[in-house]
C-alpha cells in the first residue's frame, strides 16, 4: 500500500473510531483532555508507521494499543502508585498480540458501553446546559467547532471556548467516567437526549459538511437511543426520542435523488421509506404516549413526524392536525426554530400568506436573522404568492447565510431562476 492509500486509510478511521477511541482512553484515565491528547498521539503513531507497515487487519484496535501504551508510559513518568500503573498494564495487552488478533479488551460499567459513559460524564451537573451539550457533541459526534457553532445558532469562539472550559471543570471536579445511577441519572437525562438529538440532526442534515446526510451520525444516535431506552424504560421522552429519530431516518434513502440533490419531503418516494424503522418508530410513539400525558417535546415532534409517516401520499398529509401539534410543541418548547417549522406547516395548511406573516413576525424579533433557512422558507412563500423581486432577495440572503457548500449553491440557483 502506498503512503497516500495508507494517509487515507488513516483518516477514515480516525473519523469512525475517534470517538470510540476517546471514551476507552477517557475510561483508563480520568481525563478528557489527556485522553484527546492520547487520542491524537496515536494518530500521528499511525500516520508514521502505516505508510511503511501497511495498514493492520483491525486498525481501530491498533489506535487504541497505540494509546493506551502512551498512556502507562505516561504514568511511569509521572510515577503513579503502582496500583494505579498495574490496572492500566492489565489493560493493555502487547501490541502484536491484541492488534494482530483483533482484540481490545472490554472495560466494563453497568450497561458495557463506553460512548454513553462517556455522554453521562460530559453532561455531568457540573457544567452548565450549554457546556454539556457542546463538549458531547464535540467528543462523541466529532464535529468541529464550527458545526456545533451552527447547531446553536452562535459563534465559533463561544463554542470554543465553552470546551475549553468544559475540560478544566471535569478535571478540577475530578468527575467520575461511569454512568450515573439512582436519581443523578435521571437530573443527567434530558441533557444525554438533547445532546443525541443534536448529533442525529447533524447525520440527518449537516450544518456546514458539503453532503446532503451523515447517515453514520444517525445510525450512533439511534444505538445510543435503544441503549437509552433499555436503561429507562419508563422515561417517556427517552421513547419519544428514539420515535423521532427512527421515523425521520426512514426517509433517509429518499432525501438524495440519482443526480446527488436534495429531495423535498413533499417529493420524496415514500414506497422506499424503510417501513421497518417507520414499524419501530410508530411502537415507541405509542409507548411514550402511554406513558405521560400531556406529551413531551420529543414525543410531540415524534407525533408530528408519525403523520407524515402515516400518510400514503404527499396530498393525503394532515397539515391541520400537524399546525396544531406545533402549536402544542411550542407551548411545551418555545423557540424560534419550531416557530418557523409551525409557520411552514400553517402555510401548508392554510396558506403562504398565513406563513409568511408568521416568519416575517420571527424576524421582526431578531432571533433568527442570521439562520439561513428562515430566507429559503421566507423565499418559498413570496414565491407562491407572485413576488418574484423579493423572493429571489431572500434566495440570495438564505445563500450568504449558508455554510453548508452545497445549500449556498442551490439557494444561488433558485435565485438564478426568478433573475
Amino acid at each position: 500500500m502506498g503512503t497516500a492509500e495508507a494517509l487515507r486509510a488513516a483518516e477514515t478511521v480516525w473519523r469512525i473510531e475517534s470517538a470510540r477511541l476517546i471514551a476507552g482512553l477517557a475510561r483508563l484515565t480520568r481525563d478528557l483532555s489527556l485522553a484527546e491528547e492520547l487520542a491524537q498521539e496515536a494518530l500521528e503513531a499511525a500516520l508514521r508507521q502505516w505508510p511503511s507497515d501497511g495498514v493492520p487487519r483491525n486498525p481501530g484496535a491498533w489506535l487504541m494499543a497505540a494509546g493506551k501504551r502512551r498512556a502507562i508510559d505516561g504514568f511511569r513518568r509521572s510515577r503513579m502508585i503502582d496500583e494505579k500503573h498495574r490496572a492500566l498494564a492489565r489493560e493493555a495487552d502487547p501490541v502484536d498480540a491484541s492488534v494482530e488478533d483483533g482484540i481490545v479488551e472490554a472495560i466494563d460499567d453497568d450497561i458495557g458501553d463506553e460512548l454513553l459513559a462517556l455522554i453521562f460524564t460530559a453532561c455531568h451537573p457540573v457544567l452548565s446546559t450549554e457546556a454539556r451539550v457542546a463538549l458531547t457533541l464535540r467528543l462523541i459526534g466529532g464535529l468541529s467547532t464550527g458545526e456545533i457553532a451552527s447547531a446553536f445558532l452562535t459563534s465559533e469562539p463561544t463554542i470554543a471556548q465553552r470546551i475549553v472550559r468544559a475540560k478544566r471543570i471535569l478535571a478540577g471536579a475530578d468527575v467520575a467516567y461511569e454512568v450515573p445511577r439512582g436519581a443523578e441519572r435521571g437530573a443527567r437525562l434530558s441533557s444525554v437526549l438533547e445532546v443525541l438529538y443534536l448529533i442525529f440532526s447533524e447525520g440527518y442534515a449537516p450544518a456546514t459538511e458539503d453532503a446532503w446526510t451523515r447517515p453514520a451520525l444517525c445510525e450512533e444516535a439511534m444505538r445510543l437511543g435503544r441503549i437509552l431506552a433499555a436503561l429507562a424504560p419508563k422515561d417517556a421522552e427517552v421513547h419519544g426520542l428514539l420515535a423521532l429519530m427512527e421515523l425521520q431516518a426512514s426517509r433517509l434513502p429518499t432525501r438524495i435523488g440519482r443526480d446527488g440533490a436534495p429531495v423535498l419531503l413533499l417529493d420524496q418516494d415514500r414506497a422506499r421509506w424503510d417501513r421497518v424503522l417507520i414499524q419501530h418508530g410508530l411502537k415507541a410513539l405509542a409507548l411514550a404516549e402511554r406513558l405521560q400525558s400531556p406529551a413531551g417535546p420529543y414525543t410531540l415532534q415524534a407525533s408530528i413526524a408519525a403523520c407524515h409517516a402515516r400518510a400514503p401520499t404527499a396530498e393525503a398529509t394532515d397539515w391541520a392536525g400537524i399546525a396544531a401539534r406545533y402549536d402544542d410543541l411550542y407551548q411545551a418548547m418555545p423557540s424560534p426554530v419550531v416557530d418557523l417549522n409551525r409557520a411552514v406547516a400553517k402555510a401548508m395548511a392554510f396558506g403562504p400568506a398565513v406563513g409568511l406573516a408568521l416568519v416575517d413576525g420571527i424576524l421582526a424579533g431578531g432571533a433568527l436573522d442570521t439562520y439561513h433557512l428562515v430566507y429559503s422558507v421566507r423565499a418559498e412563500f413570496l414565491s407562491k404568492l407572485g413576488r418574484a423581486g423579493e423572493a429571489r432577495d431572500a434566495w440570495l440572503k438564505g445563500a450568504a447565510l449558508a455554510r453548508n457548500e452545497r445549500e449556498r449553491t442551490l439557494m444561488e440557483e433558485r435565485a438564478a431562476t426568478l433573475a
